[in-house]
């Protein structure tokens, strides 16, 4: 039930008003920062498993402009270590269930 509702937040959050890119933009981020980090954390979210988002990777941006490379790595990191904490809380959640039916 509790995957529904994190699916559900993460609809909202990506149909809201603004994306995270335009927010970064709002927030003073470069244009090739936010770039990179709309890619690499779509990458990281698929990297975790989720069926959520799609390996996105301008290579040639990624070897020649820092700024794409640092927000590409930063947002993997980031959309990854998220995915795989929230399928961890998943997992503790169903033996803390399994535990007290026992």
């Amino acid at each position: 039930m509790s995957r529904y509702w994190f699916g559900v937040c993460i609809a909202l959050l990506l149909s809201g008003c603004e994306t995270t890119h335009e927010q970064m933009l709002a927030n003073g981020y470069p244009p090739a920062y936010a770039d990179g980090f709309q890619d690499g954390c779509s990458s990281g979210h698929q990297a975790a498993g989720t069926m959520a988002g799609d390996f996105r990777k301008d290579v040639p941006r990624y070897l020649h402009e820092r700024q794409y490379e640092t927000g590409w790595d930063d947002g993997f990191r980031q959309c990854q270590a998220m995915q795989n904490s929230e399928e961890q809380r998943e997992k503790d959640r169903g033996a803390a269930k399994a535990y007290r039916h026992n």
